[in-house]
């Protein structure tokens, strides 16, 4: 993919976190949505009508991995729609959680 394509590429951090919460469980995907969703506090009516209108033109037919899954979707585009400031410590807070659970997954296969 062409790097900068996306909108998550421009940050880092936040390009690491989705990579990385692509890779995971449909359970922590799950967890990880929730956390996401709880955004929805903060951001303004006019965004949460816009998320809608985005959720329901690509759910199931769009071609990206979170498509399918309509409470990832709905979790990331809130992410994609919420301020920079706010998608930067969400990604960093994601990124410790997930590492947190891979690390708790290592001792548990021992």
């Amino acid at each position: 993919m062409t790097e900068g394509r996306r909108w998550y590429d421009k940050d880092p951090v936040l390009k690491e976190a989705l990579e990385l919460l692509r890779l995971q469980t449909d359970e922590t995907k799950a967890e990880a949505a929730d956390y996401i969703l709880k955004l929805q506090e903060q951001v303004a009516a006019d965004v949460i009508e816009h998320l809608y209108e985005t959720v329901s033109k690509y759910q199931g037919k769009g071609n990206r991995w979170y498509d399918n899954d309509p409470v990832m979707m709905k979790a990331i585009e809130m992410l994609r729609l919420a301020p920079p400031k706010m998608q930067r410590i969400a990604a960093l807070k994601l990124l410790l959680a997930l590492e947190q659970k891979s690390a708790e997954h290592l001792d548990d296969s021992k």
